[in-house]
């Protein structure tokens, strides 16, 4: 069983920046697909960022060119990088991992963005 630890969350003003990370319990290479979900009250889970094995990137166009998604192999990590922040980024933050076998999700981290 993967176990994974999220953190990073927080309150944040407008315009601001935090960068999420996702730790794995093994090595974050032996997954074929990783990304970031959020979950805005009352509203349906909704992809971010998504960042496969081969390098191939997505974003969700309400976050594309203000975050980013990149893989931290030294600590089995994988990092959301989030700037220019905006009210509507508030939620909470999944990550979620895919390998052959199975797809595993972490707890959350909510990120409030208030000023």
């Amino acid at each position: 069983q993967v176990q994974l630890v999220e953190s990073g969350g927080g309150l944040v003003q407008p315009g601001g920046s935090l960068k999420l990370s996702c730790v794995a319990s093994r090595s974050i290479f032996s997954f074929s697909r990783m990304g970031w979900y959020r979950q805005a009250p009352g509203k349906e889970r909704e992809l971010v960022a998504r960042l496969s094995n081969t390098g191939a990137e997505n974003y969700a166009d309400s976050v594309r060119s203000r975050f980013s998604i990149s893989r931290n192999s030294a600590k089995n990590a994988v990092e959301l990088q989030m700037n220019s922040l905006r009210p509507e980024d508030t939620a909470d933050y999944y990550c979620n991992l895919l390998d052959q076998w199975n797809e595993y999700w972490g707890p959350g981290t909510q990120v409030t963005v208030s000023s």
